[in-house]
């Protein structure tokens, strides 16, 4: 009877997180919006979105520039990192319980390795297309994030038919090290794009605006939707493999589907704001403590923290050292490594623990 009354209630907690994280979510992103090295007040922003938005709102006393720094400036660089975040918390959660490993995230596969590689590759070149700017080097980031997982798959299947998580995870890691030292033998020899690259190469949103969210904004929500409605199907495999497929989950074309979903997520990202790390390992572990293993709550949960992490790295890395800015990538990374060293700590320390599941 108390075991029932406790799932119940720990049932209903997690509930609420939904409309909480909402509206956290909400108050964050219009925060983000109104700090920076141009201070704007938060009723002049609430009246510049309205106007912007929906076409309503006051702008009278407002000074002369400012809607064009929030319409065109910080509003679009707040929603990309919030599809940022969540794009790769939700393949970071995705990938630990499909892998099974509580270090995995989308980077493990070698993706971000390889979308990164052909970010560079496109820097380097000046590859660019002159009716959409930046268009080029996301289209060489995706390009080489799904050459890279098609690459890593056919190694995979030569080596284990049945490819195998372990099989998988060892030929992404060792992929990751030929992706990056090629990364590596680009930028010293970039030349004048050096700055550029590796400013790039650490994870930004600088200078980022309106196209690059239209960019990103259909493989997001499209990819999300798919990773989310497999849910049931990564439930099961948290029971194993050959139990999945006792209940009649095909968990080949499951994990391959999945695989390829990772792949567009992270590759878009990669193209979009360079190499970000730390997110998709940190954020499914906090999320996974407040809502528990189930991943029709994991998953959706994941993908609002996700983007609340990025949003706040990406303020202070805007507004610390302003007008100056540093690489968000350097913040999520020394974020990142204290909250997990905390994380681990304590689970390893507290009585009675039990092993890590997805």
């Amino acid at each position: 009877m108390q075991d029932t009354r406790g799932r119940l209630m720990k049932k209903a907690r997690s509930l609420w997180v939904y409309p909480l994280s909402c509206i956290l979510f909400a108050g964050v992103l219009f925060i983000a919006v109104s700090l920076g090295s141009v201070r704007v007040s938060l009723s002049d922003t609430w009246n510049i979105l309205l106007r912007y938005l929906f076409g309503i709102g006051d702008l009278e006393g407002i000074q002369s520039g400012t809607e064009t720094i929030i319409a065109m400036v910080r509003l679009p660089r707040v929603l990309l990192a919030a599809m940022t975040g969540g794009a790769l918390s939700l393949a970071g959660a995705v990938m630990q319980s499909l892998l099974k490993n509580p270090l995995a995230d989308g980077s493990t596969l070698g993706v971000s390795s390889g979308g990164a590689l052909g970010a560079v590759l496109s820097i380097v070149l000046g590859l660019r297309l002159s009716f959409f700017p930046g268009l080029g080097l996301a289209l060489s980031s995706i390009a080489a994030s799904f050459l890279s997982l098609i690459f890593i798959l056919t190694l995979t299947y030569r080596i284990d038919r049945s490819l195998s998580t372990n099989t998988i995870i060892l030929t992404g890691v060792i992929f990751s090290m030929l992706a990056g030292s090629i990364t590596s033998l680009l930028v010293v020899l970039s030349g004048e794009s050096l700055k550029q690259v590796v400013f790039w190469s650490m994870g930004s949103f600088s200078g980022k605006g309106w196209e690059h969210v239209m960019l990103m904004a259909p493989v997001f929500f499209l990819g999300s939707l798919a990773m989310i409605a497999f849910s049931k199907e990564l439930n099961a495999f948290s029971l194993g493999e050959e139990q999945a497929r006792y209940i009649g989950v095909d968990t080949r074309t499951v994990k391959l589907v999945l695989l390829v979903l990772t792949a567009c997520l992270i590759g878009v990202s990669v193209s979009v704001s360079g190499t970000i790390g730390f997110v998709g390992l940190v954020v499914p572990h906090i999320t996974r403590m407040i809502t528990g293993p189930d991943h029709r709550r994991l998953l959706p949960a994941s993908l609002i923290f996700g983007g609340i992490f990025m949003v706040l790295t990406d303020l202070l890395s805007r507004t610390l050292l302003s007008p100056e800015e540093f690489p968000v990538g350097v913040v999520t990374s020394f974020a990142g490594a204290v909250i997990f060293i905390v994380i681990f700590y304590r689970y390893n320390n507290r009585p009675g623990r039990k092993a890590w599941h997805g």
